[in-house]
């Protein structure tokens, strides 16, 4: 786009089929009058089944009874109840938010990190702001990080974070792969400090072979595939012609993005 911005004189509205706007804000797009929207909304209660299914992986060993075919052993065990464990979302947009209902929903106690402090919050109850995070995590069973792509949160689950966290606890990151300091993450697994981790999205997508991700202790790598979603082009369409109806009509639009903060703040 920026290659062909001048020549679009009358442009009004660009709508992107994603959720990550990062890769479609360039300078003289965020200066313009152009609005832009994006898909937030239709891959959200995917990626809370997807949070609860690694969840349920874990408390319930799955790891162990996968294994057992290939054995042939009938080695029988404990596992875990999922309820009266504790999960700190970053990222409380609403992504976010329907991991918190999906997970509350199962038991399991909710807080969150944003952008500024309340506690009155109708899906997280009480929620954190930047200079409350290392608190917020430093008792929960679980860290999920859903936060989108900007310079502030870049690097933002490094070695300080994963200091707060309790060497029993399990990271998850379904937001954006820059967000995490890997060699960081890495070395809280191979140390011991970390009880494990599940990654969704990576710095470098596709890893290479040599990725030392790929031999870490107590990983799970998902290939980007939280959102992928059977049947999201229909969805996206509808959203879509939702939206065009908004606009044709002079009516606020749906998902409306902040270019400057790189996401919808609404």
């Amino acid at each position: 786009m920026p290659q062909v911005w001048q020549a679009a004189d009358s442009l009004r509205w660009i709508h992107w089929c994603g959720v990550a706007v990062g890769t479609v804000i360039f300078p003289d797009l965020a200066a313009s009058d152009v609005r832009l929207t994006n898909a937030r909304g239709i891959f959200d209660t995917m990626m809370a089944e997807y949070a609860l299914g690694y969840m349920l992986l874990e408390v319930k060993e799955f790891h162990h009874s996968l294994a057992l075919p290939a054995q042939r052993k009938w080695v029988t065990g404990m596992t875990r109840k999922l309820a009266g464990t504790r999960a700190t979302i970053v990222g409380v947009g609403s992504i976010g938010r329907e991991i918190a209902r999906t997970l509350r929903a199962n038991g399991v106690a909710v807080r969150g990190v944003g952008r500024g402090a309340r506690t009155d919050d109708p899906d997280f109850g009480d929620v954190a702001g930047p200079d409350g995070v290392l608190g917020a995590v430093e008792d929960a069973d679980w860290v999920i990080g859903i936060l989108p792509l900007t310079p502030d949160t870049v690097g933002y689950f490094g070695p300080r974070f994963f200091a707060a966290m309790k060497p029993e606890a399990r990271f998850m990151n379904l937001g954006r792969g820059r967000s995490v300091d890997e060699p960081a993450l890495i070395a809280c697994l191979q140390e011991g400090r970390l009880a494990g981790a599940m990654l969704d999205v990576f710095e470098e997508e596709p890893l290479s072979p040599e990725n030392p991700l790929w031999s870490a202790p107590n990983i799970l790598i998902s290939p980007h595939m939280s959102s992928y979603l059977v049947g999201h082009e229909k969805a996206m369409a509808d959203q879509f012609l939702d939206n065009l109806a908004h606009f044709k009509a002079g009516r606020p639009l749906e998902n409306l993005i902040d270019k400057t903060l790189g996401f919808a703040a609404a």
